[in-house]
């Protein structure tokens, strides 16, 4: 097969690449909405890009809804802020947002509910709901247990169709025909589409070249509508960079499915977080080139550059992050060629950093020991962004590199629930969709903050 370089494939695709069309529409909307004292900070009209596939036109920026803001109840469990989610979506369909992607396992089970009470203040018609059939833990994969699920989701809804439902989380062929073939599940979801109860049918990759090879076979087969998959500037090209486990080069899935004609959702555009905060050196750049955007603008910017794109999914927990991503996508502009070139150049200083690849996702918990391990994750991968990593006792700041990092670990994780109570169970790895072999991680992370309270550098 020939392979061409992105810049050309851009070209083409544009052009006509993706059949069903990329199609850019937009909707005014004025910056006169303020919710916690924030607006846009605009030069010209606002305006919501949208993609026509379909018949459908779909934000290009999309709500991933597995990270709305969670609180204690009174009896100290964690629940989700559902006032802060009906403020979210207020102002998210206030400015265009019109895709609503959740799941059965996101917040402990709780997201569904959450994002349909705050859509259900809303005429059905104005948005899209996007949810999946979550059956990839073992006891889930019987068809009773799959047909309750989508059941459910129907019900929270209050709905008798879901616009995009997705099967959820396929690595290849063989989780494939275990969780949907062998059962007769996806006979019943072809048969709920066939009755109008779904209205497009995908789902979501995570897994390697093989893997992704596998289920391109199922496309014509079974008639997918979408698929989606993990995208951004680093693991366009980086993803299977040194021998890297479960993951498949952004690049080669986007352009596999635009060749065929297959809408791509976007997920993971920030790489978890960590593309919004990246190296000093990088940032520099990035701020010379747009001084008033801010550093994580640059992914999302990216991805929406890719006219085989449909949306770009954001899990905005807070409305700074709601309110940032807009002011990207409401005054779009598709990078330069030499932009690409640049970001290209920025992922490679990026995958150089000691990062570990967490998108926070969360999958891995609850950990059986009560490990925090994506907190544990971020705070490290942030120190490692900010250069506040200690690296010698000869360096002039070591105290005070050494003095940060511990209080803010402190304050970042309990102390029962920190790195050094991993046993190495491996029990986290198995639903882990990035392959991180996280007991390796955790005791690079307890090795490091052990060398720092001993200063032994």
């Amino acid at each position: 097969m020939e392979k061409i370089n992105r810049r050309d494939f851009l070209k083409k695709a544009g052009v006509g690449a993706v059949a069903a069309g990329a199609v850019v529409a937009c909707n005014s909307t004025k910056t006169a909405n303020k919710i916690n004292g924030g607006t846009i900070d605009v030069n010209g009209p606002e305006q919501m890009p949208y993609r026509e596939f379909g018949g459908d036109k779909v934000s290009v920026l999309g709500y991933g809804c597995m990270r709305w803001q969670m609180k204690k109840d009174e009896n100290g469990n964690d629940i989700v802020d559902q006032d802060s989610v009906n403020e979210l979506v207020d102002y998210a369909m206030a400015h265009g947002i019109n895709y609503f992607d959740s799941a059965p396992v996101y917040l402990q089970g709780q997201s569904e509910e959450a994002t349909a009470k705050a859509l259900s203040r809303y005429p059905r018609e104005s948005y899209y709901v996007a949810t999946k059939l979550s059956n990839h833990r073992g006891a889930l994969q019987t068809y009773e247990a799959g047909v309750n699920m989508y059941k459910q989701s129907l019900k929270y809804y209050n709905t008798d169709y879901i616009d995009y439902y997705l099967l959820h989380n396929l690595p290849g062929y063989a989780a494939f025909k275990t969780r949907f073939l062998d059962n007769g599940l996806l006979d019943f979801l072809l048969q709920q589409k066939a009755e109008g109860h779904i209205r497009k049918l995908g789902f979501s990759f995570h897994g390697d070249r093989k893997g992704f090879d596998e289920m391109l076979e199922q496309l014509d087969k079974y008639k997918f509508d979408f698929v989606q998959i993990q995208m951004n500037y680093v693991d366009w090209t980086h993803a299977e960079a040194n021998g890297a486990r479960g993951t498949t080069n952004a690049d080669y899935m986007y352009e596999q499915l635009s060749k065929r004609g297959v809408p791509v959702v976007i997920m993971e555009p920030l790489l978890g977080g960590a593309l919004s905060s990246v190296p000093q050196n990088v940032t520099k750049q990035m701020k010379q080139r747009e001084p008033s955007m801010s550093v994580a603008s640059w992914a999302f910017r990216f991805c929406a550059t890719h006219p085989g794109v449909q949306t770009v999914l954001s899990g905005m927990t807070y409305m700074e992050h709601l309110q940032d991503n807009l002011k990207a996508m409401l005054h779009f502009k598709p990078l330069t060629d030499e932009e690409l070139d640049f970001l290209e150049s920025a992922a490679g200083i990026i995958k150089s950093y000691p990062l570990v690849p967490c998108t926070g996702c969360a999958y891995c918990m609850p950990c059986p020991y009560g490990i925090d391990i994506p907190t544990i994750f971020k705070h490290y991968n942030k120190n490692v962004n900010d250069g506040t990593i200690a690296e010698s006792v000869e360096q002039e700041n070591f105290k005070k590199l050494k003095r940060s990092y511990l209080t803010s670990d402190d304050k970042a994780v309990e102390t029962i629930r920190q790195a050094d109570h991993c046993i190495g169970c491996r029990k986290c790895m198995d639903h882990c969709p990035q392959s991180i072999q996280i007991p390796t991680q955790l005791q690079r992370i307890d090795k490091y903050v052990e060398a720092l309270k001993q200063e032994k550098f």
